[in-house]
């Protein structure tokens, strides 16, 4: 009894207590990583491989290195994480007992004692488990750990939602990162990997803040941003991003975009287009919100519409659909419960109210993770999206079965407009003729 009475006041008192403030970092500025996106820039490589590259630089920051703990479940490899085996080593308490096949090459697969990789074998529970010992270390051990841990995104708030939801109750902190996502990107590998709907799932959890971001530059900025509000102000959010295994070329940062991609939304470009035989006239207009991989999908329809139809358009990269839902809630609430004062805005309502013409969304993902921002959009939100299941082994004809690809975008813009009376609906007709869609095709959410 003298024991654990002495034990018990070692761990101050009857009750157990959990320290209201941890230990804060020093978190690297974006101003630091700003060479990092310029020189993403130009490049074809997919927003895992920037993820993953990021990752390892800050693992090289003095700052913050000692204290990331990359996480994977059995496929590094997959999420190209080769590199970091050399660099960091993959934790093994015995150490390395064996000669890996590889042991000749550049990239080779090391254990060791000090590793600090958890690479965890085919458990997404057990990797689960090590992010919230490594997310909660700040208070239970006064350690701010920072857990970084990467895996198919089907199989996070799927698979182990409960674990997450455990996670966010108990205050753990660090990035969920989402590899290889979206319903028509990681084509080829079956069903069990074409996540859809993880975006959906993590609407539920208060304390996940969710991104979908298009580009490098993009990625760099919210995940700067979750190590200054996790780790050097001590706020309690775990950042969930799903990142793509598709490579295309990533373009610069436009300037003055980094708060909009913050707050979940910024202006991307617009995309002009000449009246029929050079006549000056009014033309018609649409807004384009896009997230991911298929924001270039998004893109390519504008162009579309441009050379088409005449059609001018505003290019929007959506980076969170919950955050901009989450204010837009907030604002909401806020309204009701103080009816005489000034009402509240939304970034999303400030940034679209002087905006003119239809809105349609496109993303990976399935529809009602755009349409959660319906009740906030002039005129409403018209959205693509990617329910059912859909089969095949090439992206472009998976993306013409759930209706997101380029040409697509434009037909569902045109209809739009036909609605609203801006142009007739014979040029719809035309449209669904002249890109090659089949009207009477399946209906991906029945297949």
């Amino acid at each position: 009894m003298r024991y654990l009475r002495e034990r018990r006041a070692a761990l101050g008192g009857q009750v157990p207590s959990r320290p209201k403030h941890g230990p804060l970092l020093q978190t690297p500025p974006l101003s630091d990583y700003i060479g990092f996106i310029e020189k993403s820039a130009g490049r074809e490589v997919s927003t895992t491989t920037g993820v993953v590259t990021l990752m390892a630089s800050l693992l090289k920051d003095k700052r913050v290195g000692k204290y990331i703990v990359p996480i994977v479940p059995d496929e590094s490899r997959t999420f190209g994480m080769d590199p970091l085996f050399k660099q960091c080593g993959i934790y093994a308490h015995t150490g390395q007992l064996y000669e890996p096949v590889d042991s000749d090459q550049l990239l080779y697969y090391r254990e060791a004692k000090d590793g600090q990789i958890l690479e965890e074998g085919i458990t997404e529970a057990g990797s689960m488990s090590s992010f919230i010992a490594a997310g909660t270390a700040y208070a239970s051990h006064g350690v701010p750990m920072i857990p970084m841990f990467i895996y198919y995104s089907m199989f996070g708030f799927q698979r182990i939602g409960d674990l997450i939801w455990a996670a966010g109750d108990i205050r753990a902190r660090g990035f969920l990162l989402g590899g290889t996502a979206g319903r028509t990107t990681l084509n080829g590998e079956g069903l069990q990997h074409q996540d859809g709907h993880s975006q959906l799932f993590a609407m539920a959890f208060p304390t996940v803040k969710v991104y979908d971001p298009a580009f490098v530059y993009e990625a760099t900025v919210i995940m700067l941003d979750g190590l200054e509000r996790m780790y050097a102000k001590g706020e309690d959010w775990i950042y969930y991003l799903t990142v793509y295994n598709e490579n295309y070329e990533m373009p610069p940062m436009p300037p003055g975009c980094e708060a909009g991609i913050l707050k979940g939304m910024y202006r991307l470009r617009d995309v002009a287009a000449k009246p029929a035989g050079g006549k000056a006239a009014k033309l018609p207009h649409v807004h384009l919100l896009g997230s991911g991989a298929i924001l270039r999908e998004v893109i390519r329809g504008a162009e579309l519409l441009a050379e088409h139809w005449g059609v001018s358009s505003t290019v929007w990269s959506v980076t969170s659909w919950k955050e901009l839902r989450r204010e837009a809630q907030e604002c909401r609430r806020w309204n009701m419960l103080h009816p005489e004062s000034t009402p509240r805005r939304s970034y999303l309502e400030e940034m679209l109210a002087d905006q003119e013409g239809v809105f349609v969304a496109a993303s990976d993902h399935v529809r009602a993770v755009p349409e959660q921002l319906d009740p906030w959009i002039p005129g409403g939100l018209f959205v693509l999206g990617t329910d059912g299941f859909g089969r095949s082994e090439l992206r472009g004809r998976l993306r013409r079965h759930f209706e997101v690809d380029g040409e697509c975008v434009a037909i569902g813009a045109l209809s739009r407009l036909a609605a609203a009376g801006a142009v007739g609906t014979h040029v719809v007709t035309e449209a669904i003729r002249k890109l090659g869609v089949d009207p009477d095709k399946i209906d991906p959410a029945s297949a």
